[in-house]
């Protein structure tokens, strides 16, 4: 774990500590962007989600590195999107379980989220 990561959480309206997770990375409203350094949290913020029609399942990917995202805790992605996440550096973490994300980050702090793995994957764009 860097001491400085920056972490997308896909967020319910209207984003922040205490929003629901959206189930699906790709189809959420938006991601709550959270700021962690030192094993704290510095600063949360929200970032709108891009549509698919421009680059498909990477467009929300490469809108997340160009944010400096470095960190990704998803319920669910396809197959795709979570090797374009490998390719550009993006750890992605399984937090389905989470009851918001507050408590996502909060057990991601603890190292207690498995990495995200092929196994976990959906079929593209099922909830």
């Amino acid at each position: 774990m860097n001491s400085k990561t920056r972490i997308a959480i896909p967020s319910a309206m209207p984003g922040g500590l205490e929003a629901e997770l959206g189930q699906h990375f790709g189809h959420c409203d938006l991601y709550t962007i959270v700021d962690v350094e030192g094993g704290k949290v510095c600063q949360v913020s929200t970032l709108p989600n891009v549509p698919h029609q421009q680059g498909g399942c990477m467009a929300p990917v490469n809108h997340l590195a160009q944010n400096g995202v470095n960190a990704l805790i998803a319920g669910g992605m396809g197959f795709r999107p979570l090797m374009g996440f490998n390719q550009v550096g993006i750890e992605v973490y399984h937090g389905a379980t989470a009851e918001n994300v507050d408590s996502a980050v909060k057990a991601w702090l603890l190292g207690a989220l498995p990495r995200f793995t092929r196994d976990q994957t959906c079929g593209g764009g099922q909830h």
